[in-house]
């Protein structure tokens, strides 16, 4: 069994066959699902989707590159919906350098915000980084986000990076990525981050691993992620499996 633990089956890119998506997802032992809301759109879908599905699971918040959109409002509205039982998580939240939507200082507030959103309702955070590590790092220790602690999402950093997200509370999360041929650094992070801090994801429609690399995304295809992260580590697929589907449940709180 494996656990994608970050996927956006609530984007338009699965408006026409979700129920097929979704059934090959299953036959391929993806037996439960964690969909991110990151804007008001897809949060409402995914409000739908966790209950539509009991295998599916919901992580809302807002993302860095739409900041400069979110309102006090907004933030008071994830807050009353991240009652419902099935949202594990607050996210996909932090901050994203590369593209120039929102300004930084923009972006650093609204991140700042949702930790603490994260704390007065005790849910983890799920973290966005690209091209930001130094920022983020430095504010979830400022904002001691180890109190919940949380997921770096897709993970691109080094080693170093990583075991100090570790020593915060944080799990640090595979996708495609890792299956790349040129992707160093996440292979040494597969190699030399003990399992139990591990956990995988597709990012689907996005990053989809080789040999799909810029098509389509899915969920059934977390199985190639654990597939590479074993050959890495030397150890069975279905030992990868095992291990990231129990870290998954014990994080996010995911009955069996």
């Amino acid at each position: 069994m494996f656990i994608d633990t970050h996927v956006h089956l609530n984007a338009d890119q699965y408006e026409e066959d979700l129920q097929d998506v979704i059934n090959r997802a299953l036959e391929a032992k993806v037996e439960k699902m964690v969909v991110i809301g990151f804007d008001r759109k897809t949060i409402e879908r995914t409000m739908e989707l966790i209950e539509q599905y009991d295998f599916v699971y919901g992580v809302i918040g807002w993302h860095p590159v739409d900041a400069i959109d979110c309102t006090q409002e907004d933030l008071e509205w994830i807050e009353e919906l991240a009652a419902h039982p099935k949202i594990v998580g607050i996210g996909e939240t932090g901050l994203d350098y590369y593209w120039d939507k929102s300004p930084k200082d923009v972006q650093q507030a609204l991140f700042r915000k949702q930790i603490q959103l994260a704390q007065k309702i005790d849910l983890p955070i799920i973290i966005h980084n690209r091209d930001a590590t130094g920022d983020v790092v430095n504010i979830l220790r400022e904002e001691n986000a180890a109190s919940v602690g949380g997921v770096m999402h897709c993970f691109s950093g080094s080693v170093e990076t990583a075991r100090e997200c570790i020593a915060m509370n944080f799990m640090i999360s595979l996708g495609g990525p890792v299956t790349f041929k040129n992707a160093r650094l996440p292979k040494e992070v597969a190699t030399d981050i003990p399992l139990e801090h591990l956990m995988i994801e597709t990012d689907a429609p996005y990053l989809a691993p080789h040999p799909y690399r810029g098509k389509r995304n899915e969920p059934a295809f977390v199985p190639l992620v654990a597939e590479e992260i074993a050959r890495l580590k030397g150890l069975t697929i279905e030992e990868i499996a095992q291990a990231t589907t129990d870290n998954a449940k014990k994080f996010f709180g995911i009955d069996s």
